[in-house]
């Protein structure tokens, strides 16, 4: 893997390569470089997303239909958590919005429970707001309205 890594010639923030994972519990490794928080002056959010969004379109140009992220930035790079969970789950939803079908799972692993919660309030969110938004939805509350049911 590290001889792998040392041929790709580097990873410059934001973008994402591809190696094989060798003896790693999958088939590719993506690797891709987070940004170190400045406090939001060096276009660190653009770059966390793009860190997401190109990940995933590695993993669709090689037909890779399963990605495990961790949260990007937010340890030694001290990316405020929040935040990145933020970006996080709003690049990967708008990213599996926009290639229908060619993802099957996207899962996040994340290594403690401060972490787990606010990934968690994000994707509740999420799915709330869809629900709300659901075109399904908008059809059942103009039925209603006109009487049909």
């Amino acid at each position: 893997l590290l001889e792998e890594c040392k041929a790709l010639h580097g990873c410059n923030t934001g973008e994402a390569k591809l190696t094989n994972a060798y003896n790693l519990p999958c088939k590719y490794v993506i690797h891709t470089v987070g940004p170190v928080w400045g406090g939001g002056k060096r276009k660190e959010a653009q770059l966390l997303a793009d860190c997401y969004r190109n990940s995933l379109q590695v993993a669709v140009d090689h037909k890779i239909r399963s990605v495990a992220f961790p949260s990007i930035s937010t340890g030694a790079y001290r990316y405020p958590l929040e935040e990145a969970a933020k970006i996080a789950v709003a690049t990967v939803n708008e990213f599996i919005e926009d290639h229908p079908g060619e993802l099957d799972l996207v899962e996040w692993v994340l290594f403690d429970q401060k972490t787990y919660e606010a990934y968690d309030t994000k994707l509740s969110q999420l799915i709330v707001s869809r629900i709300v938004h659901s075109p399904r939805l908008d059809e059942i509350n103009r039925a209603l309205m006109d009487g049909l049911i």
